[in-house]
């Protein structure tokens, strides 16, 4: 009989737009910060005990390759400790948990960290394919002459970056955007701008509403200029800056489509591009009764499958699909909003109570650090089912590529 899998705990950083608090300070530091604080909570004082660490990234920093082995490090944990990092785009902070989840059914290990991260602010620009070549010819040139005649190749297109959060929210798959594929659920599902900015208002405003319950997943973040100790500005950070309290229908229906002229999906209607981490941590039974920890919530089925990528934001569709638990039995759902015509999509196919779904906001208020949304979205369920009693949930995402997770849970 394969052994359960239970979430001690779990916390994150707040979740700040693009190019703000977080620009200056490393992937690896804010995971550093949430892991450093789950051990502070759970009062674990001897990290050896730990089996491994596991966080999920989609753009690993290239010069913090295997970033988990840096925030395991950076946050104390002992170095005997092992650490891997996962990638299954949108979905690698979700895969990270049931990476771990897998590893204590199997019997490998009782106590696991898991988690996402992402620092989408500092997604690298990168040269063109012919202004590479151009450069390693330079770097091979050995005489005087022969460098200042590669210096001469160069043209003002060499320069042109390109962008590496805009390739990164393209799938050559479909060769469409991730905007277009919301544009065409959209027009597939018969879902009109005025339903997908409700929604987005709803929201910010369930988000607003309930920051205070938000906000006991989040941890203080001391913002630095880099990651030295010695550059703290003396700000710190304990709340999301994505909910907007002044936010309207009328005021989302002024915003012009980004996808399609002729469209339905804005800047305001789509989940914010945001950076922040998640992490929690999972236990096995033997694992609880060795650290004296009590569990919010069982892990009790995951499930990923793939889908055509020009609707990959039908995954959740599909993941629900193939899970044993029917979605009529999820007494809460969190769906990671990645656009509103998506998440009216799966609704409407699978024809969901929409009173049970992201109850206290989504993606599209909160933002989605595209590593750590997977995670998040697992954590605020386990939370709100023990919060308001209940029992069972279920977690989903859809990712880019055409692929979909689903996790269920069972409060404690």
């Amino acid at each position: 009989m394969e052994k359960s899998v239970y979430i001690v705990d779990g916390l994150r950083t707040p979740f700040r737009k693009f190019g703000t608090d977080y620009k200056n300070m490393s992937s690896a530091y804010l995971g550093a910060e949430v892991v450093k604080s789950l051990l502070l909570k759970t009062g674990i004082k001897d990290t050896s005990i730990i089996d491994e660490i596991t966080f999920g990234c989609v753009s690993q920093p290239a010069d913090t390759m295997n970033i988990a082995r840096y925030i395991s490090m950076h946050a104390g944990i002992d170095k005997s400790v092992p650490a891997v990092s996962v990638h299954r785009n949108c979905a690698s902070g979700m895969e990270a948990i049931t990476h771990c989840a897998s590893k204590i059914k199997a019997e490998e290990g009782d106590i696991y960290f898991a988690g996402g991260v992402e620092n989408m602010t500092q997604m690298p620009f990168l040269y063109n394919k012919s202004a590479v070549g151009k450069y390693v010819k330079l770097s091979k040139a050995k005489k005087l002459g022969d460098k200042l005649f590669s210096l001469l190749s160069f043209r003002p297109s060499d320069f042109a970056p390109l962008i590496g959060l805009k390739l990164g929210l393209s799938d050559t798959l479909c060769d469409m955007n991730m905007g277009q594929t919301a544009e065409l659920l959209a027009r597939e599902y018969s879902i009109s701008r005025s339903d997908q900015d409700k929604w987005a208002n709803e929201s910010h405003q369930k988000a607003i509403t309930n920051q205070n319950l938000i906000e006991e997943e989040i941890i203080p973040v001391y913002i630095r200029n880099d990651d030295c100790i010695k550059s703290y500005n003396g700000q710190i950070i304990t709340s999301d800056n994505g909910p907007r309290v002044d936010s309207t229908v009328v005021k989302l229906q002024n915003l012009r489509t980004v996808f399609d002229r002729d469209g339905s999906v804005t800047a305001g209607n789509s989940s914010q591009l945001t950076d922040g981490a998640c992490g929690l941590i999972l236990m096995s039974e033997e694992g609880l009764k060795k650290t004296g920890c009590e569990p919010i919530a069982e892990i009790i089925e995951y499930q990923y499958t793939g889908c055509d990528p020009s609707r990959m934001g039908l995954g959740p569709v599909h993941a629900i699909n193939k899970c044993e638990n029917s979605i009529e039995e999820a007494e809460l759902i969190e769906i990671n909003e990645a656009f509103a015509a998506q998440t009216l999509a799966v609704i409407k196919e699978l024809n969901l109570d929409i009173n049970k779904i992201n109850v206290n906001g989504g993606a599209i208020a909160l933002g989605h650090p595209v590593g750590a949304s997977g995670a998040r979205i697992i954590l605020t369920l386990a939370k709100e089912l023990k919060r308001r009693n209940l029992q069972k949930g279920c977690a989903t995402l859809c990712v880019g590529g055409g692929q979909g997770g689903a996790v269920w849970i069972k409060a404690h």
